[in-house]
């Protein structure tokens, strides 16, 4: 409901509260006076009354009538101007909503393109984080692969590892490759006999004052382990650790009495352990081993002391074989001051002739130059200009002729 109902709807109720009271009162004074005046006067009052009633009642009427007409007017205005008021805030609104439509739209398409652009990126680093996790899982897959058959290699060095002559052939085929790959053939023999009916594993055939220095292969493995076995408890483990310095101690006696020998071998030889373990626990725990070892001119190596060791020969062996090469170096480098000699007096001649050579060049371009500012002159046809000769009177057709023979 409008405020214009609203309004006439109150003026019509104050119209009819009005109208109400005027006849209550009308009422009230026509039964006071019929009372005063009597039947008569009461019955000629109240037509007289009655009339004015019906006089009041069309004047309020019309009054009504015409009120209501103006608030009609009124309320028709109101509405059109209502109605005008919306059509141009609906008009208004509208074109926001289409700006607001544009605008949105215009983000909306900014943000999918963002999105699309992050998704892209996202899907691209996702395939690649992926592509980089299934080729290291190829690499774990490898690597575990590798260490299956090294778990396999490990068992089967452990079972190689578990008898006593199996073990010496580990250490002497390891032996025979790091002499192999550090010295020259004819520096070693492998099982070579010595006089005293023995065979060492390896001989070095070094230059004097050393000589022959003999090399023999040791692993004593069996109370190495047993030192370290936590079941045998510590009274066990200290025998097992009296044991395994006994057995160093034995092959180190057995090869100073087997592979020293005066007069053939140098004062003294190689035990080579096969394990790095075993030679750090020698060095570290046994120090009286070690020195008894020194005492019998026999020195424990491992195979990285072993390569040091060979290094060193090899320095040696090299060093003796430049110092016995050493005449033929001097008439090498005797040949090569010849022939530098010679190469650089043959340099010199050459320096001289491409100087003058180059003179010579010069010269030559100095000539052309000047046959060309001639010809020049020539096809310009200023003959007039061109340089008399020495002894001539001048003329055009003179020094026409004497053109060409300038310098």
């Amino acid at each position: 409901m409008t405020q214009t109902e609203i309004l006439l709807a109150a003026l019509l109720g104050v119209a009819l509260l009005l109208l109400s009271w005027t006849v209550f009162r009308l009422s009230r004074l026509r039964d006071e006076l019929a009372e005063r005046l009597g039947d008569e006067l009461g019955e000629q009052l109240a037509l007289n009354l009655g009339e004015q009633h019906r006089a009041l009642l069309r004047d309020l009427h019309e009054g009504l009538g015409r009120q209501t007409d103006r608030i009609g007017e009124h309320a028709r205005a109101d509405r059109e101007l209502l109605q005008r008021g919306l059509a141009a805030a609906s008009v208004q609104l509208s074109r926001s909503i289409q700006v607001l439509t544009r605008s949105v739209d215009g983000r909306l398409e900014s943000i999918a393109g963002h999105v699309n652009q992050r998704l892209d990126e996202g899907f691209r680093k996702t395939n690649e984080t992926f592509a980089s996790v299934m080729a290291r899982l190829a690499t774990i897959d490898e690597a575990q692969k590798k260490i299956d058959g090294l778990t396999t290699n490990v068992v089967s060095l452990q079972e190689l590892l578990g008898d006593k002559r199996a073990r010496g052939a580990f250490g002497e085929v390891q032996l025979e490759a790091l002499v192999q790959n550090a010295l020259p053939p004819d520096a070693y023999e492998f099982q070579a006999a010595l006089p005293n009916g023995t065979r060492a594993d390896c001989v070095l055939t070094l230059p004097p004052p050393t000589g022959q220095v003999a090399v023999d292969a040791k692993f004593p493995l069996e109370n190495y382990h047993r030192m370290f076995d936590s079941s045998l408890g510590e009274p066990g483990r200290r025998a097992a650790q009296q044991a395994f310095r006994a057995d160093v101690r034995r092959h180190v006696d057995a090869i100073a009495s087997k592979y020293i020998l005066p007069g053939v071998t140098s004062d003294g030889a190689v035990m080579f352990l096969p394990a790095e373990a075993v030679f750090a626990e020698v060095h570290a725990y046994h120090p009286e081993v070690v020195a008894h070892a020194q005492q019998k001119r026999v020195w424990i190596v491992s195979p990285t002391t072993l390569m040091a060791v060979l290094n060193t020969a090899r320095a040696v062996l090299k060093d003796v074989e430049t110092r016995r090469q050493i005449h033929v170096i001097k008439d090498a480098l005797g040949k090569l001051a010849k022939d530098f000699h010679r190469f650089d007096e043959r340099m010199n001649a050459l320096a001289r002739h491409i100087e003058q050579a180059n003179k010579d060049v010069q010269d030559v371009q100095t000539s052309s130059r000047k046959i060309s500012a001639h010809f020049h002159t020539i096809e310009s046809a200023r003959l007039d200009e061109l340089p008399a000769g020495p002894g001539e009177a001048g003329g055009a057709g003179s020094s026409s002729s004497r053109a060409g023979t300038g310098d």
